[in-house]
This record gives structure tokens, sequence and C-alpha cells, in this order.
């Protein structure tokens, strides 16, 4: 079996993290950044609307493939599921000292702070597709199931995907391809100069009218991406002005309510996998690898369908908004799976040891990557590169960015045992300046316990 590889005591009071979970969440971390930086140096509308905007040569289309079958949703599926095995590890520690709800107390303090750092990322740095600021929110609400036998998180936890497959393939997939269909025949009839009834001029009207609407809303999601592109590529208030909109678009707004409903459901996914030992290497090495296997043999072919249906351009109905939720999570097992197969061998150990210090300082490696893109590469008072990389280039960029904070990483963590930003944040909490320096102790007693 895959070890929980325990690191010398690295935390401000001296407890020990497990390597492995570091690992992960340095993998994911540094993941994040090829799912971010299209919306960092292109238009944030037209990577979820018109993804040829963004470039459409055989380099470009060869790098989103890789990027959406690959990689997709999961770096962020997989710092959800993170969150939730901290959620439990945290609680159970100030559990030690405190119960009831002065562990929720403690709990919910902890995300409010986080939250609050969503919400500078987004306003004060600039970066509209912050995570934090829902992550801090959704646990707030997932905390209360944290006690749960890990089959009724799983049940909770997989009622996204589950109600995705049963909602969407209905009304999404289903009730479309049968009105599609029925609007088809009747028209043939029409042509051929049949008479119709009045129910099928009726469906023939609402057909016609929903053409017509999505005719206008494409229409203005093309000028939304043009404004976009207008705003990001003038002058420095320009800039500031259309980061502010952009998040103000997406919170607060009616959407969030999703996306904290993703991220609640799979940090109770994550949580139920820490109770079952298996996220954090409790099981044989031949497990995660039929883990592996299943997982990839599942969510490869889905996720395959889906970007095929994507590049073609068609207003569907599309398989993939049904399977969507489902291939994220099991392309997202089966990465974790894989990371323990890797890790069971010395040499596997080694060659993914060095994402364990990305892993320590998540929070200021997320944080980097936002100053470097939207302070320094894309904006107008930087090397103003907005718009001027495509897919291809995007996804070297975000590489590069990303070998160079593994290596800082490493670095920093050699000497400090602690990252800035999560210094700043376990600070507040605390509510006194705790230890940067190795060996070092806080001033009181009163200390924090070892995140996961």
């Amino acid at each position: 079996m895959t070890q929980e590889i325990g690191t010398s005591a690295a935390e401000p009071d001296g407890a020990p993290r497990i390597a492995v979970m570091d690992i992960l969440r340095g993998i994911a971390i540094l993941g994040i950044l090829f799912m971010n930086i299209n919306d960092m140096g292109q238009s944030l509308y037209a990577s979820s609307d018109d993804i040829r905007h963004l470039g459409w040569s055989m380099g470009d289309q060869i790098a989103w493939w890789l990027r959406e079958v690959l990689a997709n949703g999961t770096a962020r599926c997989l710092l959800e599921m993170l969150f939730g095995v901290g959620m439990v590890i945290l609680t159970d520690r100030f559990a030690t000292a405190a119960s009831g709800w002065a562990v929720l107390r403690r709990y919910y303090v902890r995300n409010i702070v986080l939250f609050l750092f969503g919400v500078i990322h987004m306003y004060i740095l600039l970066w509209p597709g912050d995570i934090l600021h829902s992550y801090g929110l959704a646990a707030l609400v997932a905390v209360f199931a944290r006690s749960w036998r890990p089959r009724w998180l799983l049940v909770l936890g997989f009622s996204l995907a589950t109600f995705q497959l049963l909602a969407g393939g209905y009304f999404g997939y289903y009730q479309s391809v049968t009105k599609k269909a029925e609007v088809a025949a009747i028209e043939q009839r029409v042509q051929a100069g049949e008479k119709i009834s009045p129910a099928d001029r009726k469906l023939l009207k609402k057909a016609a009218e929903r053409k017509a609407e999505r005719a206008k809303d494409k229409k203005e999601s093309i000028a939304q991406i043009a404004a976009e592109d207008k705003g990001r590529s003038a002058d420095t208030w320009s800039w500031v002005k259309t980061q502010i909109d952009v998040s103000r678009d997406r919170f607060p707004a009616f959407m969030e309510i999703f996306v904290m409903w993703e991220a609640a459901g799979t940090m109770l996914i994550g949580a139920a996998l820490f109770k079952l030992g298996i996220i954090q290497g409790r099981r044989s090495r031949r497990y995660y690898l039929v883990m592996t296997l299943i997982a990839y043999g599942i969510a490869i072919p889905l996720r395959t369908i889906g970007a095929w249906e994507q590049a073609s351009f068609s207003e569907g109905p599309h398989l993939f908004w049904v399977t969507y939720e489902t291939a994220r999570l099991l392309m997202t097992f089966g990465h974790i799976g894989l990371v323990h197969v890797i890790i069971g061998s010395a040499a596997g150990m080694r060659l993914l040891r060095p994402f364990e210090a990305a892993g320590k300082t998540a929070l200021s490696v997320y944080i980097a990557q936002t100053l470097i893109t939207l302070w320094v590469l894309f904006p107008p008072f930087g090397f103003h590169l907005y718009g001027k990389l495509t897919w291809g280039p995007l996804m070297l960029t975000a590489l590069a960015i990303n070998l160079v904070l593994l290596v800082l990483a490493n670095v920093y963590m050699r000497y400090l045992n602690i990252g800035p930003v999560e210094w700043a944040w376990r600070s507040i909490i605390e509510r006194q300046a705790l230890p940067w320096r190795r060996g070092a102790r806080p001033s009181a007693q009163r200390v924090i316990p070892a995140a996961v």
C-alpha cells in the first residue's frame, strides 16, 4: 500500500503534514493555471462561448483538446476534494480543544476570512475567476455533514452529478432531441403541402421563437466579447473597470449558487474518500491501478465525445450536457489513482516530491499566478499581451510560469515554514503574528492545527 508519508514538522504549531496530500494539492494548484490563463490572457466570455475566438490553428486545437479531455475542471475538482479533507481534519483537531458550536465557530471564522481574501482577489487583485470566495462560502454549508458516514457523504456529494444525469438527460437532452425531431417532421409536411394541426402550428411558432432568442443571445454574446476585448486592451483604468465589471457578473450573482453547490458537493466526496482511506493512500498500489484504469476508461471516452461536440460548434443537443459532471469527477479519481500509483515506487516519489512545496504554499502560488498574469504579462500597464496569445502559446506560458513557481516554492520552503498568504490568513485567524522561519514557535499557546 502507498503510505501516508509524513514530512518533518513544518507548521507553526509543529504538527506534521501528510506528504501525498501536499503533492496532490501542489499538482492541483499548478494545474489550475492551465484552466485560468485563457481567461486571463483572452476574453473570459469567449472561453465559455466561442473557443475559436482564442485562436483555432492546428496547434491551438491540439492544445485545447488536451486541456479539455485530460484537465478541464479536474484541478478545481481536486482542490474541492482536498478542501473537504481539510474540513474533516481541522474540525477533528478543533474538537480536541473545544466542542459543539465552538468547533463550528472556529471553522466559520477560518472560512469567512478565506471568503474575504477571495473578494479581495476579485476586486483588488482583479481576478474575476477567483475560487477562494466560493470555497469559503461552500464550506460553511458542507461542514454540517462533516461527521456523516462515508456512504451518506458520497450520496449527497454525488447529488449534482446525479441531478445532471437525470434532469439534464431528460430536459436537456431527451426533450431537445424529441422536439427537434417533431419540428423537423412538421416542417417536412409543410413543405410537402400537407395540412397541419393547430398544435403543430403552435409548436412551429415556439421553435421559431426559440431560434430567434438564440440568435439574439448570440448577437449579445458577440457584443459582450467585443466590449471585454476593447476594455481590457485600452488603458489602465479601462482594464481595471472591465475586470471589476466581469467580477460583478459572477459575484454577487445568481449563478454563484450553482458554483457553491458544486464545490460543497465535491468537498463532501473528498471528505468521504478521506474517511475511507483512499485519497491519502491507505489502499494497495493494485487498488489505485484498478481505480485509475476504471476511472479513465469511462471518463476519457465521455470527455472525448464532449470535446468533439463542442468543437463541432453546433447548437446541440449535446451528450456532454448530461455527462459533464460525472466525467469530471471520474477523471479526477483517475488523476488521484495515478498519483498514488506513481508514488508507490521510490523513483515515482522522487519525481513528484517537488510538488509538495507547491502544496504547502498553495494559496501563495495561486495569488502569485494572478500577479504574474494580470499585473505583469497581460495588462496595458505591463507587457500588454492581452489578446495576443492563442490557445497553444497560452498553455506554454502557463507551463513556464508553473515551472518558475515550482522552483521558487521549493527554494522558499527550505528556509521558511509557511507561505506568505497562508501566514497572513492564519495570523488573522489566530490574532497574532505566527512565526515564519523553520524551528520557530508561536509566542502564545493558542495555535492553529496543521492544514492538510
